[in-house]
């Protein structure tokens, strides 16, 4: 099941996205509802509240009170700390089971409305993440004249949440809410056709996304980087310990003109735990299925190295953009060689500016993708010594200039 996070800051329309992606036939999880369910009469956490802070934050009926219990915990960060770990366990093992049974139904599209997902830094555990996008002042002024709440109140309440930015850095898409709910609701349909389901089918049925064989260069692209960040924590919250490494690589990650794939280095102990039943179950549920048959890179400089350089191969299965993943042992050749060309090419222009051009020979021959690879491998064996040169002239190492 395609499992999608869904945030916004209070007023950004999040409820309207929610229901048409309900109407659409997603299962949608309201995270806000749950932790009010949690809490109701007859529910175990209520019993748990009540002995941690008494008869006072109930009300004559025997339910809780939100703002007396408000009050209590509010500015008290031991009492705050003491109500999530009664609440929050409840919360995530009642959502866990709603998209268990959504999922053993056959639902190919789960939704967590999740309020706080940047806030609680889940960002990584969604196959997408989408978040309604709207102006402050926009918010403020739905705020005040939609729900009556007063504008200083509106304020406080954006200004507790987490900033736009913050939102924006984890969204694999922005939902601009700053018009009307109709062309919001046909911004959700038309991502729901392109992207969402297709996204589920390939989920379902393990199709990996391969880039056109149409080889194409594109000058850089700033929103490279976030992709790939992206794709990097969800890589990292599905593989934990397995992954010992993670690192964008390739052009996109340097970035200079390239095709337009994002590439990334899971570096493991060793192969034999980029083959354990683990490591696949992850990489089939996080939307990245192995491509066989891609065993070995070719070694540059054979004078050298004469062995081949083994990695496994996965692709993404996100419709939106090809995401290559390379899975090698740390330490190895073909490890290290991601990491040091990766290196050169960011900190050194001229090597850039080489590359692209060879790249651009290439291209005007009209090579069809796969030939154009092939075709670059007497260039990089060709700059080999260059790059290890500087390996040695900069004290070069794995890791030490970022992922």
């Amino acid at each position: 099941m395609l499992r999608i996070g869904l945030t916004g800051g209070i007023g950004s329309g999040k409820s309207t996205v929610s229901s048409r992606l309900a109407e659409l036939g997603a299962v949608v999880v309201d995270a806000d509802r749950i932790a009010r369910e949690v809490v109701e009469p007859g529910e175990a956490a209520l019993e748990r509240v009540r002995e941690r802070f008494g008869d006072g934050v109930f009300d004559v009926e025997g339910a809780l009170d939100r703002p007396a219990l408000g009050r209590v915990v509010f500015g008290d960060p031991q009492a705050l700390a003491a109500l999530e770990g009664i609440t929050h366990p409840a919360i995530w093992a009642r959502t866990a089971e709603r998209f268990a049974a959504a999922e053993a139904a056959g639902t190919a599209i789960g939704v967590h409305d999740m309020p706080l997902l940047v806030e609680k830094g889940m960002a990584g555990e969604y196959h997408l993440v989408l978040v309604v996008d709207t102006d402050e002042e926009v918010r403020v002024q739905r705020l005040v004249g939609s729900r009556g709440m007063p504008e200083d109140e509106a304020r406080s309440r954006i200004a507790a949440q987490a900033t736009d930015e913050e939102r924006r850095a984890v969204a694999d898409v922005l939902l601009d809410n700053n018009g009307s709910p109709e062309e919001l609701v046909a911004a959700v349909d038309r991502l729901w056709e392109a992207r969402l389901a297709p996204f589920a089918d390939n989920l379902a049925e393990l199709t990996p996304v391969r880039a056109p064989q149409e080889l194409v260069l594109v000058e850089p692209d700033p929103a490279w980087a976030g992709r790939a960040a992206r794709e990097i924590a969800r890589l990292r919250h599905r593989l934990g310990d397995l992954a010992v490494t993670l690192d964008h690589i390739g052009s996109t990650a340097v970035p200079m003109h390239a095709k337009p794939i994002i590439d990334l280095q899971v570096g493991v102990a060793s192969l034999d735990v980029a083959d354990s039943a683990a490591f696949l179950a992850a990489t089939v549920e996080g939307g990245w299925p192995r491509i066989e048959g891609v065993v070995e890179d070719t070694p540059l400089d054979t004078s050298r190295d004469s062995a081949t350089w083994p990695k496994r191969y996965h692709l993404g299965s996100d419709p939106a953009v090809p995401v290559h993943v390379h899975v090698r042992e740390v330490g190895s050749s073909g490890w290290r060689w991601a990491l040091l060309f990766r290196d050169w090419l960011r900190e050194d222009p001229s090597a850039r500016a080489d590359y692209r051009a060879e790249k651009e020979r290439l291209a005007a021959e009209g090579l069809p993708r796969r030939e154009y690879a092939a075709a670059k491998e007497p260039w990089f064996a060709a700059a080999h010594g260059r790059v290890e040169a500087w390996a040695r002239e900069t004290g070069w190492s794995p890791g030490a200039r970022g992922a």
